[in-house]
């Protein structure tokens, strides 16, 4: 815990606030099963699925070419994956989707550039998803619900039509705020030629020009077979991680404590405290522990690139913990053995 208290220590401006100001929690939890109800067949977009398909196919074969790739380029392809991460849970995730946290214009930029090297939608799609996801959440309302099994969660909802409850609820919640950002709107006005140049085209050329490398060595190992890694340790925070693992917090819902899943996916995993309290910017009460995001939040916190940081007083978690965690686990760190 030796993290925490020097995270602790630092001199950032973190907020003490356990309201929810966006209201992503969800209206009630219900201890019983849900019924069963009728859902519209699903409608395989063939688009979609080719081109994950075929992505994934060039993701392997970067695995094969590997071995005769230089070392310059591995390291390459591994900066990336941090830096196309970042993107999702800093920028989209922590920043923009639930306002954690206050970044100033060069960190907001930054975390926008981020977020197309990493090519999960725009900033304003990812985050409106994210938002109903944590309202309407293991609904049909949810882009990807769980109880719809771990393909669906995991990739499956990537690749068929929306449920309509999907559309009708998103469109309940204001994200006015993401739609005011100058920054979300010229990421939106020019995502696709950003996505082109920062996800495929500079991983490729950089280690060309520099080293180099072979354009095929680093097309399919810092482009594709990156971008693919950084896609599924995403996707796990959807499945895996609502799936197995304990419940400290809240044992009525599904989303659990995953230290795989928040060693994969900078911090991510911790994701039964997350959706009990989804304002806290660190995600979790380990500090920096498996938790490279928070460690990236409270550096840029220091430089005064970031500011407002809300956290949850322990007297609240301990509360709630007594109230709806797992009796079973009576130390906070028993959710990560």
């Amino acid at each position: 815990m030796s993290e925490q208290a020097s995270s602790e220590n630092a001199p950032l401006k973190i907020s003490v606030d356990t309201t929810d100001t966006l209201d992503l929690t969800p209206d009630s939890i219900s201890e019983e099963r849900e019924p069963e109800t009728k859902r519209p067949p699903f409608q395989i977009v063939w688009r979609n699925a080719v081109i994950m398909v075929s992505l994934h196919l060039a993701g392997i074969y970067g695995v094969y070419l590997i071995p005769k790739a230089k070392i310059s380029t591995l390291v390459w392809a591994y900066i990336l994956y941090l830096c196309g991460g970042l993107g999702i849970t800093a920028g989209a995730h922590r920043l923009w989707a639930h306002r954690s946290y206050k970044a100033e214009l060069p960190m907001r930029i930054l975390l926008a550039i981020f977020n197309s090297l990493a090519f999960q939608n725009d900033v304003i799609e990812w985050a409106r998803d994210h938002r109903v996801h944590h309202k309407f959440s293991e609904t049909d309302a949810d882009p990807h619900n769980a109880k719809r099994g771990f393909f669906f969660a995991h990739v499956g909802w990537l690749l068929v039509r929306k449920h309509p409850d999907v559309k009708r609820k998103g469109k309940l919640l204001d994200i006015s705020d993401l739609l005011k950002d100058p920054v979300l709107r010229f990421q939106r006005r020019f995502y696709l030629p950003s996505v082109i140049l920062m996800c495929f085209l500079m991983p490729t050329i950089v280690p060309a020009y520099c080293w180099g490398e072979s354009l095929v060595n680093a097309y399919f190992i810092c482009a594709t077979l990156r971008y693919i890694i950084t896609l599924n340790f995403t996707w796990l925070v959807n499945s895996l991680a609502h799936m197995w693992g304990m419940r400290p917090y809240d044992v009525r819902i599904n989303p659990a404590e995953n230290a795989f899943v928040a060693l994969v996916s900078a911090g991510e995993g911790f994701h039964n405290y997350h959706h009990t309290f989804p304002h806290d910017y660190s995600t979790s009460e380990f500090g920096w522990r498996l938790n490279f995001t928070k460690f990236f939040i409270d550096i840029c916190a220091a430089l005064h690139l970031a500011r407002d940081l809300k956290t949850i007083p322990k007297e609240i978690v301990e509360q709630r913990r007594r109230r709806t965690g797992d009796k079973s686990l009576t130390k906070p760190v028993n959710s990560l053995q």
